[in-house]
This record gives structure tokens, C-alpha cells and sequence, in this order.
């Protein structure tokens, strides 16, 4: 059984940590609650305002960095106060993504296909997510057997195509015409803001890519029980909530 930490505790330690800050935050499983559809999702009750007070401070610049597209984040009405990453760090809110060029449509186009193909296969409940540079299946609803059958043929054949990439979250395969990762798209933004300290807070497989790239110094923070390199632990969005209200209110 995994040890959560306080979130008052966890607040503490982010608010002694060298400043600025930059504290980058998921959103699906982090500030809202999971749900079947990610168009059913929102926000938990009270999480805009404690997004808002925390990026308010002086020394914090806050970014949500999702694997969402933009288009799928606009949903959740973050405020301009809050720097809006999408596409696992391929779209950014205040600088257009540089278009696919030929051999990146093609194969978008390809794996298109198969991940079509592959919800056939999982049969009712399966459903293709498209993104400006991938594609999604999502197998949550889907029939357990043939959800487990459709993302291991669909793995085993997008990796066939060249260039291509994957990334595997929780009952869903996305597979990319052009790499992207969170990792990077955080990283980039510490240096270009000069922060002092980074604190990510994620919960999914493709949030152990930006905790991979924090430096000792850092804060990494897992929500959920799954296996991770975070050396920090919250419960569910709930004691994330705690954890912001906690830091903006020291």
C-alpha cells in the first residue's frame, strides 16, 4: 500500500524551496477527478480558485502541461495567469505549433488507420482521440479482454512505421507522429523563465517523463498509487486541492 504524504507538509517544503518557482501541474487525475470521457471532465470543486491564488503569488509562475490538446484543455477555463501546455508539450497557449510537414502527416495518417482498426477490434466502448500530431486509443469502456488485445496489436504494428512513437497511460495507447513529452516541454520552460526551483505534480505513466527530468533539487510529487520515481505522494486531486490551498495561504 503506497504512503501518502501531508499536504500541508508538502506545501511547506514547496514554499521553503529556493525562489521563483515554477510549479507545473497535469490535469486528468490531478485537478479533476477521472472520468470515462474526457469531454464529462471537470475541474474539482474549488480547484480554479486555488490554481488562481497559487499563481498569484510573487514568486510561483504556474503551467498545466497535459496531454490534452489546447482544444481539449479550453474546457477547464484556466486563466491567462496560468501557462497552458498541451499535446504532452508540443502545443503551448502563446506560441503557435509548427505545422507537420509531409512525412509527419503520412504518418499520422497511417497511424490513424491502425488505431481505427484496433478500436474495431476492442469492439463497444473504444474510441479514437485525434490531436493536431497523434492519436489516441482509449479502451476504458471497452470489453477488458479485447481492450487488452486491441492496444497490444495496435502497439505491435505502430511500431512498425517509422518515425513513429508511443506512449501507454492508463487504458489508453497514443501514438505519436512527432515526439513530444512533458519532460522537455517543462524543462524548457524553467530555463526560459529562470526559475530556482521546478515542482511537477502528475499522476499518469507519461508524468514519470518529467519526473525523470527534475534535478535533485526539484520537487516531484505522484498522485495515486501507482509505481514511480517521485519521491513525494498525494492520495487524489482532493489532497491536491489541500496542497494548493495550503501553499497559497502559508
Amino acid at each position: 500500500m503506497a504512503d501518502y504524504d501531508d499536504p500541508a507538509a508538502i506545501a511547506s517544503e514547496v514554499a521553503n524551496a529556493p525562489k521563483p518557482l515554477l510549479i507545473g501541474l497535469d490535469v486528468d487525475g490531478v485537478l479533476a477527478p477521472l472520468v470515462d470521457h474526457a469531454a464529462d471532465s471537470v475541474l474539482l470543486d474549488g480547484m480554479s480558485r486555488a490554481v488562481s491564488a497559487v499563481a498569484g503569488l510573487d514568486w510561483v509562475h504556474v503551467a498545466v502541461i497535459s496531454g490534452r490538446s489546447l482544444d481539449g484543455l479550453v474546457q477547464f477555463g484556466f486563466g491567462t495567469d496560468v501557462d497552458m501546455i498541451g499535446s504532452h508539450g508540443m502545443e503551448r497557449r502563446d506560441q503557435a505549433m509548427a505545422p507537420l510537414d509531409a512525412v509527419e502527416s503520412d504518418r499520422l495518417t497511417a497511424l490513424d488507420s491502425l488505431a481505427v482498426e484496433a478500436a474495431e477490434h476492442a469492439g463497444g466502448g473504444a474510441w479514437v482521440e485525434r490531436k493536431p500530431a497523434s492519436v489516441v486509443l482509449h479502451i476504458r469502456e471497452a470489453n477488458a479482454e479485447r481492450g487488452r488485445e486491441a492496444i497490444d496489436r495496435l502497439r505491435s504494428e505502430s511500431e512498425q512505421i517509422e518515425g513513429a512513437t508511443l506512449k501507454a497511460g492508463s487504458n489508453v495507447l497514443e501514438l505519436f507522429a512527432r515526439h513530444g513529452d512533458k519532460g522537455t516541454a517543462l524543462v524548457h520552460l524553467a530555463h526560459e523563465l529562470g526559475v530556482a526551483t521546478t515542482v511537477f505534480v502528475g499522476d499518469d505513466v507519461t508524468d514519470e517523463d518529467a519526473f525523470a527530468r527534475l534535478s535533485p533539487n526539484d520537487i516531484a510529487i505522484k498522485v495515486g498509487d501507482a509505481d514511480t520515481i517521485a519521491p513525494h505522494r498525494l492520495r487524489n486531486p482532493h489532497h491536491v486541492l489541500a496542497f494548493l490551498r495550503s501553499l497559497a495561504t502559508p
